[in-house]
């Protein structure tokens, strides 16, 4: 009888994790499923490229192509025959972003040098990439701050132009002399610039600015700013340059910029459905050889947009064609289409993640290459692909259109109502109650699934890359096993940099994808991505934005703040004085301890706020840096400090209309056997289930979708709307049996002594702030 109840346990298991989905091939569909839930079916054929492809180019004859990768491991620049689609030559570059441009005879290449602050000018020979000679536009970071990101240059070769995004300036060079002729200062971060036909002007797009500048070349001023979408980034004329489009990430469209009148005569939607919420990310345009068809990458939705512009001013919607995971770029050859996707064409396991107490660290850690690596870092993992796309007649067309549909989890309807159970204590839609009052949000740092659970045999872990397991971490044990099990929940961002946004706003906008991997790879660049600088800011603000507007309290302990000062005006004066920001010099026993008081002090006045952020953060670790607290003592630290919240919040009075979320703002530090995204969550409170076992696909996005339907909140985004909240785990038969603490069986104060090569490594880095490169000590 014991046996044949063992023999069902493990068949139910077996079963359950079968039915439930899981990352990669869906079924027989030719489907990818991706970690956040929408799904991947590139059209044509795609060859690989490198880390983070952000733009590529045609020579004028369209014999060449050349794509700048731009990622945060081993950064390169690639000459693609586009005709055999096969690559021919390829350089390593040791910095760069985005800008790329053929000289007119197609005997120079010019590429941008990132942070190096200047242009690689390569010379085409052979049909190869020759000698290169670099136009030196000022010191290298972190002395100069000048980062080119587009270029243009003049038919006749005398006139270089490159616009940057650190100190927001036109650079005119004369690229034989290698001379800078002018500079000329921009009102915001620029990213891309195009010349007018008659080269009489330069049209900048001004990332940071919501608008295009104009310049005049004959005189090398400014004679215009064109109003825009929110960051505006790619430019394209059409065939007589009589329109100028402009793709604009954080609202979803292109405008369309009559260049006569210097006016916008139409402001075109790329959405899949008639929406106002962030996420599809335009950041592409081509025109067809007839130039009666626009192409538009949305790089959040995964698709081409198609319209039909033959009458400017009156573009029709044609359809979507479906592409790879986040398409950067977009150009068309006669009857194809050429599209970079920027991560390739699927999501990945990382099996041989990096582990903090590793002797030998050869991840590649933000030092900007894992070619030779071992290890498999997230933030490098993933490889960009190139779509080669023959142009749909008007009946493929419309298969693709509906296999985009059918690849997108989002549909305008759920942004009203969510999928879910009538008489389960999460509404699903606005203006239904909830018996929960108080939202508890925890915000943890890096960790994967298997680095902690994977020793529960319920769940789906690989208990052979289990480093923080029972012993270190008996409360996330307890949490789990005593309330939901979540064995297929998923970070939606790879690193800090994306991942504290993607944890407040269930977005991370073009500016922050496209710019973190070059901090990260330690190549330089601002990077202060928790709110600092409003040009990363989502349109709508993150989720204090959306309680301030709605009328529901707030207060944050130590996240998008240190202290007393907050990062974003909205949660100026919702701050607790106390809590501290990121800093692995301070113990998560202080930042409990400083909560507690803050909350106590509240709940004796009735003042509690409805949400509450939590940094509780320790669980990064410091790595082998030697003195610092060793990686076990440090996540030890974290779970004792989350267990003391459960355990405090649990005797309180307002337990009983109380929820906690806990999260991994990302999983960038471990290995995973399912999926570099996979990461611990847990969510406990009285009317969470008990003793359950959950392997429903859930995400960030999903935590956030949730949190907002009790509180009375609308989506964000795109991606929170369209992802599944948590309403199985829910029950409407509350529990209130307060939470018991449990102690790891760790000391706390262990520090690092050893030095080894991992150690060596850890001395480089900042730990007072979170994923900090070396230079930005």
């Amino acid at each position: 009888m014991k046996k044949s109840a063992v023999l069902f346990f493990v068949l139910f298991i077996i079963i359950t994790r079968t039915y439930a989905q899981w990352p990669g091939k869906v079924g027989q569909t030719n489907q990818i499923l991706l970690p956040n839930g929408w799904k991947l079916t590139p059209a044509g054929r795609s060859i690989e490229l490198g880390d983070l492809p952000l733009n590529m180019q045609l020579s004028s004859s369209g014999k060449f192509l050349a794509v700048t990768n731009n990622g945060q491991s081993t950064q390169t620049l690639q000459l693609i025959d586009p005709k055999t689609e096969k690559i021919i030559d390829e350089r390593v570059m040791s910095k760069s972003w985005y800008g790329l441009a053929f000289s007119k005879d197609e005997k120079h290449l010019y590429a941008s040098g990132g942070n190096d602050n200047w242009i690689l000018d390569f010379q085409l020979k052979a049909n190869q990439l020759g000698k290169s000679d670099t136009i030196k536009l000022g010191s290298v970071w972190p002395k100069g701050k000048i980062s080119p990101a587009g270029i243009a240059v003049n038919r006749n070769n005398s006139k270089l132009y490159t616009v940057t995004k650190e100190d927001s300036c036109l650079y005119i060079i004369n690229p034989s002399e290698k001379k800078i002729l002018k500079k000329v200062q921009l009102p915001a971060i620029a990213y891309s610039c195009v010349l007018s036909f008659d080269e009489s002007k330069l049209y900048i797009s001004l990332w940071g600015g919501r608008a295009v500048a104009v310049v005049g070349l004959a005189n090398e001023k400014i004679d215009r700013i064109i109003p825009v979408g929110d960051h505006p980034n790619e430019l394209l004329l059409d065939k007589k340059g009589n329109y100028l489009f402009v793709a604009n990430a954080n609202d979803n469209t292109v405008s369309v910029i009559n260049t006569n009148t210097n006016k916008v005569i139409e402001t075109i939607a790329t959405t899949l459905y008639a929406t106002q919420l962030t996420g599809s990310t335009t950041n592409g345009l081509a025109l067809s050889a007839n130039g009666k068809t626009l192409y538009i990458a949305n790089a959040d939705n995964n698709c081409l947009a198609v319209f039909d512009i033959s009458r400017p001013g009156n573009s029709l919607s044609q359809g979507f064609i479906p592409v790879g995971w986040y398409p950067t770029n977009v150009k068309t050859l006669g009857s194809k289409i050429l599209v970079s996707n920027g991560k390739g064409n699927t999501s990945m396991a990382n099996p041989k993640g990096p582990q903090p107490i590793a002797k030998v660290d050869d991840s590649g850690y933000q030092m900007g290459s894992t070619a030779n690596s071992r290890l498999q870092y997230i933030a490098g993992l993933f490889k960009g692909s190139l779509s080669f796309i023959p142009t749909p007649k008007a009946e493929q067309l419309k298969e693709y259109t509906k296999q985009v549909y059918a690849n997108t989890p989002f549909t305008d309807k759920k942004t009203i109502t969510a999928d879910g159970e009538e008489g389960n204590p999460i509404p699903r839609k606005l203006g239904e109650t909830s018996p929960i009052k108080h939202v508890f949000y925890i915000i943890k740092e890096n960790r994967t699934y298997d680095q902690v659970l994977s020793d529960i045999p319920k769940g789906n872990g690989d208990s052979s890359l289990c480093l923080f397991g029972r012993s270190v971490t008996p409360n996330q044990h307890a949490f789990a096993e005593q309330f939901v099990l979540l064995d297929n929940f998923y970070v939606d961002a790879e690193v800090s940099a994306d991942g504290h946004n993607w944890s407040m706003a269930a977005y991370a906008t073009d500016v922050i994808e496209k710019t973190w991997p070059t901090s990260y790879g330690s190549r330089g660049g601002t990077t202060n991505f928790e709110g600092g600088r409003p040009v990363t800011y989502p349109k709508g603000g993150f989720i204090w934005d959306y309680c301030q507007r709605a009328g529901i309290s707030y207060r944050s302990y130590g996240e998008f703040g240190d202290f007393a000062k907050a990062n974003i005006k909205s949660l100026q004066g919702h701050m607790c004085p106390a809590s501290p920001g990121f800093d692995m010099d301070i113990k998560d026993q202080v930042r409990v301890d400083a909560w507690q008081h803050d909350f106590d002090s509240l709940l004796a006045v009735g003042e509690v706020p409805q949400f509450n952020t939590l940094r509780i953060s320790n669980d990064h670790t410091s790595g082998q840096k030697k003195g610092k607290i060793s990686p076990l003592a440090a996540v030890a630290d974290n779970d004792l400090a989350v267990g003391r919240v459960l355990e405090h919040l649990s005797h309180s009075k307002i337990w009983k209309e109380s929820v906690v979320f806990i999260l991994e703002d990302d999983a960038q530090n471990g290995p995973d056997h399912v999926d570099a995204h996979r990461s611990p969550a847990f969510l406990i409170g009285p009317y969470v289930k008990r003793n359950a076992v959950i392997h429903t696909m859930y995400s960030t996005s999903g935590f956030l979708r949730t949190m907002e339907l009790i509180l009375g909140l609308p989506p964000m985004s795109q991606y929170d709307a369209a992802a599944a909240p948590l309403f199985e785990c829910f029950t409407n038969k509350p529990d209130f049996t307060p939470y018991v603490l449990k102690h790891p069986l760790i000391d706390l104060d262990t520090r690092n002594v050893a030095v080894n090569e991992s150690s060596k490594r850890s001395e480089q880095f900042n730990f007072a702030k979170e994923d900090a490169a070396p230079w930005q000590k």
